[in-house]
């Protein structure tokens, strides 16, 4: 059995190594994809890697940050750990607290639980259809989440942004819609807010990566939601082929014809 409630102390640890960090100047790197990286990723990084070998030792891990990992090893895994060290680096070098700590457990491709962090919020999401749940935690304590409801015709529909990156697909996307309130959040967060159900969807029409989604998007179906492949509205999958990166992808309790075409 995972032990799941060290797997959450092992996030929240990572998040307090980013944060001796985020606290003081910090140097910041160009990764090969020209994305920037800080201290604080790497040393999130390191903290639960370590963590993860010393719990859970016959399980591999992919890393953002260590991602180098042969196609043809990968593809040998049923079950392994997706993280994400620090999502939203952006937000970080910015110092707008929307940033998290990702922790995903995937198996036959799917992810079955994980853990979002926000250190600087104080928020932390857990949850998967692994454990038929999904909890936000804060310094008012744990309570359970679930997606909201379909808003009914003609009302409000609360839609999920990126404040820094708003794709023309997106804005296409939102302008089809006939009545919206767009929400702006940083980094996996985003996922989380219709997890709780303080959005109702989150269409993300550009280009993102495995280890970006895993950990929220298991917490998302902890909650009752999908996160759905943007044109065939299957669910997303994970490590089924050789490159990372996602489809376009919308969040949501359930395909609507709203926006479902």
């Amino acid at each position: 059995m995972v032990p799941f409630e060290k797997v959450i102390e092992l996030a929240r640890s990572a998040g307090n190594a980013i944060m001796e960090i985020y606290q003081r100047d910090f140097e910041t790197y160009t990764k090969e994809d020209a994305s920037p990286l800080t201290e604080a990723d790497l040393a999130s990084h390191k903290t639960i890697v370590a963590g993860l070998q010393e719990l859970t030792p016959e399980l591999p891990v992919l890393s953002e940050e260590a991602a180098d990992i042969s196609w043809q090893e990968r593809s040998q895994w049923a079950e392994y750990w997706l993280i994400d060290p620090l999502d939203g680096t952006k937000e970080f070098i910015k110092k707008n607290g929307e940033f998290t700590v990702n922790i995903a457990l995937i198996k036959n491709g799917e992810p079955v639980w994980g853990v979002v962090y926000a250190p600087v919020l104080n928020w932390l999401y857990h949850g998967g259809t692994l454990t038929g749940k999904a909890e936000k935690v804060t310094a008012e304590g744990a309570e359970k989440i679930a997606v909201a409801k379909i808003p009914e015709q003609g009302a409000t529909w609360k839609v999920v942004g990126s404040r820094s990156h708003q794709s023309d697909e997106f804005k296409t996307f939102v302008a089809n819609m006939p009545n919206c309130d767009i929400v702006s959040m940083g980094s996996s967060l985003k996922l989380c807010l219709v997890a709780e159900g303080a959005a109702h969807l989150y269409p993300r029409l550009g280009l993102t990566s495995e280890w970006d989604t895993g950990a929220a998007d298991a917490v998302l179906r902890g909650a009752g939601g999908q996160c759905l492949q943007h044109e065939s509205l299957l669910p997303l999958t994970y490590n089924q082929k050789e490159n990372i990166l996602n489809p376009f992808f919308i969040c949501c309790a359930k395909p609507d014809s709203t926006w479902a075409s």
